[in-house]
């Protein structure tokens, strides 16, 4: 059986090479504390551990290609080229106070066709492997970011991808990248497998679901998934999860204008996060300003001031925990269903 990801592959490769253990340490740290991207350059190896580094894995220790970088205030978008021939596209957010947060791609597309959202309008294409994942991260840190925080809210559904446990167990393994579980968030649009999975498995990671009408029929128009996953066995399974972790859920909602920003939509929000029992103060709403391209539907627009306005008030007077979510790299396509992972 193939290793799950190329920090086993090398270990696979050192121990048929009857290599000491240390060489594994000299790899990660060359890859890691040096940042030498290419096997050929890691000269402390032997050549001919080299030459089977290369042979089995490639001369680039990173699987995937950057093809193009787009920049604006404080967001870099970068175009990958990974194999098939397809492309897929990662985000770096940098905050002023030095805070440098990553979004990333689960999927090549996604197959979920949510009806606001440009990759939907792709299709699924594949699942990204365990590297093509965390390549993405490794691409920034081998140029000199710091890795901050993570999203897992690039383009594609996370949870409908298996490959997405192994690349966090890549990301928070003390050895590798090291990134703490509460630095990690997922998305997700209601995959109950994938909810109940990761509050077994990474019980501290931080958990996203896209919420965006209170409404079951309405919610099944705008996001199909919900007749497969309806609102209320998603609600359960966050309930479990807050009761099983102690740690807040966060709902994020994207306004969308004249169709989920209305008082009664605030009412519903705050209806269905109520009553929810011991654990209810630990439900957090993000609202997000919808962003359009020219791959979504021109019925679409942005919310006005007023409406956000209102929203946050109806949330807050009833004791719910609301943040509007600042925007960021929409004039690049960069934000929030805007991924699209084309030039």
């Amino acid at each position: 059986m193939k290793p799950k990801s190329k920090y086993k592959m090398i270990q696979h490769i050192l121990s048929s090479l009857k290599q000491p253990g240390y060489r594994y340490l000299q790899i990660i740290e060359a890859i890691f504390k040096q940042k030498i991207g290419e096997f050929e350059h890691m000269t402390m190896l032997p050549k001919f551990v080299r030459d089977e580094l290369i042979n089995e894995l490639g001369h680039h220790v990173s699987s995937i290609t950057p093809v193009l970088e787009k920049k604006s205030n404080q967001v870099s978008k970068l175009l990958f080229a990974i194999a098939g021939g397809e492309r897929i596209e990662a985000v770096r957010l940098s905050y002023k106070r030095g805070w440098e947060s990553y979004c990333i791609s689960s999927q090549c597309g996604c197959g979920f066709g949510c009806s606001f959202c440009a990759t939907g309008t792709i299709g699924l294409k594949r699942n990204l492997t365990t590297d093509e994942i965390t390549d993405q991260l490794l691409h920034f840190h081998l140029n000199g970011h710091a890795l901050d925080s993570v999203s897992f809210m690039g383009m594609g559904e996370a949870l409908a991808n298996p490959h997405i446990f192994d690349a966090l167990e890549t990301l928070t393994d003390p050895q590798i990248f090291g990134l703490g579980h509460r630095r990690i968030t997922v998305s997700t649009i209601g995959i109950l497998p994938g909810i109940y999975r990761l509050m077994k498995d990474f019980p501290q990671v931080n958990l996203t679901f896209s919420l965006h009408s209170p409404f079951d029929a309405q919610r099944s128009e705008l996001m199909p998934i919900n007749e497969r996953f309806p609102l209320h066995e998603v609600m359960k399974a966050l309930d479990s999860h807050i009761q099983h972790t102690g740690r807040k859920v966060y709902i994020a909602y994207i306004m969308l204008r004249g169709i989920n920003d209305s008082t009664e939509h605030a009412d519903a929000v705050a209806a269905l996060l109520l009553g929810r029992g011991l654990w209810e103060h630990l439900y957090h709403v993000n609202l997000i300003p919808y962003n359009s391209t020219d791959e979504t539907p021109q019925s679409y627009g942005q919310s006005d001031r007023n409406s956000v306005k209102m929203f946050v008030q109806i949330l807050k007077s009833r004791g719910i925990q609301v943040t509007v979510r600042t925007q960021f790299g929409s004039d690049i396509n960069a934000a929030c269903g805007q991924l699209y992972g084309s030039n």
